[in-house]
């Protein structure tokens, strides 16, 4: 992919739903993690340290996400060629930046509010994409950037009793 067009080929708009997909998988293995974590007996492993799980309408409104971000990337693979020809005026290369950003944010976060405002952004950023609006993408793409941005600073701050255990 070249870094300096900013027209989307239609393997950049596949690569973007493969990083879709990728993060929805990153999603999926996240809730189920926290999921277990409920079964366990005591709230704490081995070294005593909290492993949290997640609340039901948490797990839920994940898991709805999860599927909205597996259709939005069938989406791009079925209109691919479509996209790219439509002529975005985001960076092809910024978008794939940006999504295996959220994706590796969606790996390692623990707090499920955060994970919803940043697949949401991802969302959002994916329906612009979707509908070949560049200054809507532009917009959705500086809106997850600021979601990224905004967990990095919120991670230092004390756990609020929301978290998805590790």
């Amino acid at each position: 992919m070249s870094a300096s067009s900013a027209t989307a080929t239609p393997a950049d708009i596949e690569a973007l739903a493969d990083s879709l997909s990728a993060s929805a998988n990153a999603l999926h293995e996240r809730i189920m993690r926290a999921i277990r974590r409920n079964g366990e007996q005591d709230g704490t492993d081995a070294g005593g340290a909290d492993v949290g799980g997640i609340a039901h309408a948490d797990a839920q409104a994940l898991f709805e996400q999860e599927v909205a971000l597996r259709q939005q990337a069938n989406s791009l693979y079925v209109d691919s060629a479509r996209l790219a020809t439509a002529g975005l005026v985001v960076p092809s290369a910024q978008l794939l930046d940006v999504a295996t950003r959220a994706r590796e944010t969606i790996r390692r976060i623990d707090r499920a509010k955060d994970i919803a405002g940043i697949v949401a952004a991802l969302l959002g950023l994916t329906a612009a994409v979707l509908t070949a609006k560049g200054k809507e993408a532009a917009a959705a793409l500086e809106d997850l950037k600021d979601n990224l941005d905004a967990y990095k600073a919120d991670s230092r701050k004390p756990d609020d009793g929301h978290t998805m255990g590790a």
